[in-house]
C-alpha cells in the first residue's frame, strides 16, 4: 500500500512539473526535491525521468478512453439523449477544471513526433471514441431514440467534436463548447 501510494505521489508531482517546466527542463532532482525525498529513494520508485514519463502517460490515457465516460450499459430509452449530453459535459468539465491538463497534453503529442508509440496511443484513443460512439448509436437506434441513417459518419462527427473542443481548451479558445456539444448530440440523435 505504500508503495501504491507513494507512487500516486510521483506521478502527481510529477505531472504538475511536466506541465510547468516540460518534459527536458524537470530533472529528477526537481521531482525528488517537491517530494521531500532523496534522489535514491525516486529511483528506487523509477529507474529513469522516461520511465516516470511513460507511467504518467499510461495513466493519462486511463483516463481519458472512451469507457471512462461514457457507460454503455447506463443508457436507456428515456435517458438516452441526456445521458449523452451529460457525459460528453463530463469531458469537458474535466478538462477546464485541470491546468495542467492542455500542457501536460501538448507535450505528448509533441514526443509523439520522435516516439510514435506516444502517438499511436493516442490515435488508438481516438479509434477507440470513434468506435464507442458507433456502438452507442446503435445501442440508440434499437431503442428507436437515435434517426440518424448513416451512424459511422455521425460517430466521425462526434469524434471529431470531443478532439476539436479539447484542442481548442487547450488553446485558450472561450467557446460555448457546452451548447456545441449539446447541438451535435441533439442533431445527430434527431437525424437532421
Amino acid at each position: 500500500m505504500v508503495k501504491k501510494s507513494t507512487y500516486a505521489d510521483i506521478l502527481e508531482i510529477a505531472y504538475r512539473l511536466f506541465a510547468e517546466h516540460g518534459f527536458d527542463k524537470t530533472s529528477m532532482s526537481m521531482i525528488s526535491k517537491e517530494l521531500k525525498m532523496t534522489k535514491p529513494a525516486l529511483y528506487y520508485h523509477f529507474p529513469s525521468k522516461n520511465s516516470i514519463i511513460d507511467a504518467l502517460f499510461n495513466e493519462i490515457c486511463q483516463s481519458i478512453r472512451f469507457e471512462y465516460f461514457f457507460d454503455i450499459t447506463s443508457y436507456t430509452k428515456q435517458n438516452f439523449e441526456q445521458q449523452f449530453i451529460n457525459d460528453g459535459l463530463k469531458i469537458l468539465a474535466a478538462q477546464q477544471t485541470d491546468e495542467y491538463y492542455a500542457r501536460i497534453m501538448n507535450q505528448y503529442q509533441a514526443l509523439g513526433y520522435r516516439e510514435v508509440h506516444y502517438a499511436q496511443t493516442l490515435i488508438n484513443i481516438l479509434e477507440g471514441f470513434q468506435t464507442g460512439f458507433e456502438k452507442l448509436l446503435q445501442y440508440g437506434a434499437s431503442c428507436e431514440v437515435v434517426h440518424t441513417q448513416d451512424l459511422s459518419l455521425a460517430a466521425q462527427t462526434l469524434t471529431m467534436i470531443i478532439d476539436g473542443m479539447d484542442n481548442f481548451v487547450g488553446y485558450g479558445f472561450h467557446y460555448r463548447y457546452e451548447d456545441i456539444w449539446i447541438k451535435t448530440v441533439q442533431t445527430i440523435i434527431k437525424g437532421d
